[in-house]
Parts: structure tokens; sequence; C-alpha cells
């Protein structure tokens, strides 16, 4: 998760559960470090301790202890450092876990632009859990049928497309050609024209 959400009752929780986490720490955040782990530097990984929370606010809310990871991103030039409850994970596989997050976001910012979901027809967690399943199998089954057939309209025109003829009798390889219109309309010879050009 990044900085933003960083809710120690709620880690807690997730420690709780036997799930573990990978955040961004905050700079405000203090961490008191308990001992020290030996480090590969040419990694990225600075250092790798396990640390408890320092304010009493914040160790009320999560009593157990930390591991934090310092990493080096030479990419964005930029340290890093990770707190988490994975005390088995190598230091820079904690630190790479966190790099991949992006591409859960950009995941979920595909289906918000992509699926185009307006409403949901249930409000139920399976009902929305359902509609977003099915959406998402659309979108593949139409990724397979354009590579398949070969079809080199994008994906969001053949599913426009497929929208449009959804109720007709056309078959759909004859829906998905592509057609020259401005050499259909040069055939028309009695055609007039609006503007001399």
């Amino acid at each position: 998760m990044d900085r933003g959400y960083i809710d120690f009752g709620r880690l807690h929780a997730f420690t709780l559960s036997l799930a573990f986490f990978v955040v961004r720490a905050k700079q405000n955040v203090l961490l008191e470090r308990r001992y020290s782990h030996p480090v590969d530097k040419s990694t990225g990984v600075r250092s790798d301790q396990t640390v408890v929370l320092a304010t009493i606010g914040s160790a009320s809310a999560y009593p157990d202890t930390l591991r934090r990871v310092s990493y080096f991103d030479a990419v964005i030039d930029n340290r890093l450092v990770f707190p988490t409850n994975n005390f088995t994970l190598p230091a820079l596989t904690i630190a790479q876990i966190y790099k991949q997050r992006w591409q859960v976001e950009l995941f979920f910012r595909w289906i918000k632009m992509h699926l185009r979901i307006k409403a949901f027809y249930g409000t139920s967690e399976n009902a929305v859990k359902t509609q977003i399943w099915i959406a998402v199998s659309v979108y593949v089954l139409v990724a397979i049928v354009r590579k398949r057939l070969g079809i080199e309209a994008s994906l969001y025109q053949i599913l426009q497309i497929l929208n449009l003829t959804l109720f007709e009798k056309t078959p759909i390889l004859r829906a998905l050609q592509t057609s020259d219109y401005n050499n259909d309309l040069g055939d028309i010879c009695n055609q007039l024209t609006l503007f001399d050009l």
C-alpha cells in the first residue's frame, strides 16, 4: 500500500488475520530499531531492521514488532522505506512487492477506463464481483477473437461494433470487416456535391 493508506489499527488487523502487508512509510512515522540484519547493498537494499513504533498512539494501535526495509531506487533517485510484518521474505523481495503495487493500480485504472461499468445491477458483494468478472471475461474473449481472426481494429472499436450489432443477424466477420468509406462514396456517380472542392 502507498503512504496514504497507513492506519496502524487496520494493519494490526491484517497481522491478526495472518496476512502480510508492505507499506511505504510516511516521513513522520517514528520507528525505533531493535535489531539490524545484514544486507547486500549492491541490490539497492540499504538496511533491514526489526523495529517497533515509537509514538504512544501508533504503538497502542500496533503493539507488535515490524520489519523496516530501506531501499534506494536508482531509477527515480529516491530512498524508500517499507514497514512490513513479513519477516521471512528477503529484503529485496519486499522492495519488489511494493514496486509491483503500481501494476495492480494500473490494472484497476484499466478496469475503470475499458470495462465502463456504469451501474451495478445488484449491491451485494457477490453481485458486484459477478458483474466485474463478466465484464472482464467479455473483454478477454473479444481480445482472443481479435487475435485469432487478425482484426486490425482496436478492442474498443470491436466492442463498439458488437454493441451496435448485438441484435442484428449480421455474421460477426462481416460486422468486423474494415471498409473504406471514401471509396464507397466515390462509386456513386450521381451523388450531388455539397461543396465545390
